[in-house]
């Protein structure tokens, strides 16, 4: 079965939206290799109407312009790219499509094709809320910056049920970005303050004291 890997630029206080106001000072080749190892080798992309617009109003003419970046912008061009949108859309970039259905089966059905190629969702925070909550994501990989922005979109918006998550792997960058990859994991047991104060180092030493008398 084929994963789905969500990554998106965040910062301290959660906020993804516009990143190009704050995510480039902390870019370097961590990072570059981390979005490569995520964007540069998949087939398929899902993403939302805005983060399509902005890709396909960039990366088209940086791969035409022939720079430094011109491969990346080939492997994004030449992956299909499947645009989560209520409104029909008129698409100038390349194997582009509009979402059909629902999206949460269109997820399933994608990750049901044969294969082992990963699908990538890049930003769309709609997307991966939705994904999240239906259990459908596999990965969710943050690269949390060392900034706060104050104000913005932010990826978590409350909600009714928690969404517990297994920490997959973790890594600091140099810049102080962390790389955190998390993927579903079942809730944890029910626990309070009681179950939790026996962690706290003077419960501890209590309850050796206590051991040490009854000896």
């Amino acid at each position: 079965m084929r994963k789905i890997i969500a990554q998106l630029f965040i910062s301290v206080d959660g906020v993804v939206e516009d990143p190009h106001l704050w995510h480039f000072p902390y870019f370097n080749d961590e990072m570059g290799a981390a979005v490569d190892a995520v964007l540069g080798r998949v087939d398929t992309l899902i993403i939302g109407r805005r983060t399509y617009d902005s890709f396909a109003g960039a990366w088209p003419e940086r791969e035409a312009a022939g720079g430094e970046d011109a491969p990346f912008a080939k492997l994004l061009g030449d992956a299909r790219k499947i645009v989560v949108s209520r409104q029909q859309l008129r698409f100038t970039w390349r194997n582009s499509e509009l979402l059909r259905g629902d999206l949460v089966d269109a997820a399933r059905a994608l990750k049901d094709e044969p294969g082992e190629s990963r699908i990538a969702i890049s930003g769309s925070v709609s997307v991966v809320r939705a994904l999240l909550a239906a259990g459908v994501l596999d990965e969710l990989n943050l690269l949390v910056h060392p900034v706060v922005v104050g104000k913005g979109l932010r990826l978590f918006e409350e909600s009714e049920q928690p969404v517990p998550l297994r920490l997959v792997s973790s890594e600091t960058f140099e810049t102080g970005v962390l790389n955190l990859v998390y993927a579903p994991a079942s809730a944890p047991d029910d626990a309070g303050y009681e179950d939790a104060k026996r962690h706290l180092p003077q419960e501890q030493e209590q309850e050796q004291v206590e051991k040490r008398e009854q000896a």
